[in-house]
């Protein structure tokens, strides 16, 4: 059912929610106003694990769906993208998370999540597959799955067996305030694993959310409230704009690459996918500022061309477009 993880030790392992967005097919509305919806794989670290495959990467997929004809679409996508599938696993009693998402004229989105429970919330510690977990250079996950028992259980305890092996911990917040009890639940949940990463990647605003409303450019804030005496490497995603990234000894900022945006969804998850692609084969990031640079100039452009194209999956980029658009705008490759 799944292909074999990496034997040359460089396999990313993603935990976490897979989901089928159904995304309006008129941009600038609400999603009331919104006439018609289109169906489209999603779930953060179920993009991310998508991205580092298309890249030419080593990946993985850990999470549950239902035992329905949504979880099966979803379990098959990953399979056709050469993402190792066998440690999902299928809920009988159940459904398939769904998200209704419009997009403002801006590009932006709105949310509308089913999920009372979902299949995703429901995976047990039992059902891990830890073999899989174990072989892992990198284990990446977001705080969706940190939200209820006893998904958030099983994964506290995917990210013990991770640790134990050596794994890297990424961490890509991923906010969704509208799943979470209140805005302090969510601020306690997130931060609640935040000194066991090893890598954590923010988007300004979640800055803002985390650092209590200070200001999310400036570096004193996320050096003093963020970053953690544990932590490898801290990146903030700017959007078009580009990104910042912080270790213990340097820090700097990145541009983006420029494009038209006709749909934001999955572009943070191409992202990440273009960084921890990198670095599952090259840990001398955490110490080669240059190294990290050129490793970031690769993940932004992966970001950018999600963002021309509609839906997160179906836009994730092999690794010869994103050359392409580098060369086009004169960038080095990573």
């Amino acid at each position: 059912m799944a292909e074999n993880p990496a034997s040359d030790g460089s396999l990313v392992v993603c935990f976490g929610e897979m989901l089928i967005d159904f995304v309006s097919t008129v941009s600038g509305v609400s999603l009331a106003e919104a006439p018609t919806f289109e169906k489209a794989p999603g779930g953060a670290p179920a993009n991310v694990a998508v991205g580092i495959s298309r890249l030419g990467g080593s990946s993985a997929f850990i999470g549950k769906v239902g035992d329905d004809q949504f979880g099966y679409m979803l379990a098959d996508i990953l399979k056709k993208n050469k993402v190792n599938n066998s440690g999902m696993r299928f809920d009988h009693k159940a459904r398939t998370t769904l998200a209704f998402v419009s997009r403002k004229s801006d590009g932006e989105r709105e949310f509308l999540f089913f999920r009372n429970p979902s299949a995703d919330m429901l995976l047990q510690e039992s059902e891990l597959d830890v073999n899989l977990i174990k072989q892992a250079k990198i284990f990446h996950f977001g705080s969706i799955s940190l939200i209820d028992e006893p998904c958030r259980s099983t994964h506290l305890a995917a990210m013990a067996i991770a640790k134990k092996s050596g794994s890297i911990l990424s961490y890509d917040v991923n906010l969704r305030l509208p799943l979470w009890p209140s805005a302090e639940a969510a601020r306690v949940g997130i931060m609640g694993v935040w000194d066991r990463v090893d890598v954590i990647k923010v988007s300004e605003d979640e800055v803002t959310f985390l650092a209590d409303g200070e200001d999310a450019y400036n570096d004193n804030v996320v050096l003093k409230k963020l970053f953690h005496p544990n932590l490898k490497l801290f990146l903030v995603s700017e959007g078009a704009s580009g990104c910042r990234y912080y270790t213990k000894r340097f820090k700097g900022r990145v541009d983006g690459v420029k494009v038209k945006a006709v749909d934001t969804t999955g572009a943070g998850d191409a992202f990440v996918g273009g960084i921890l692609s990198v670095l599952a084969s090259d840990i001398s990031l955490f110490e080669d500022e240059k190294r990290l640079r050129e490793a970031l100039v690769f993940a932004n452009a992966c970001g950018a061309l999600v963002v021309t194209k509609k839906g997160g999956i179906p836009g994730m980029p092999t690794k010869e477009e994103v050359h392409q658009i580098l060369k086009q705008n004169g960038l080095g490759t990573s």
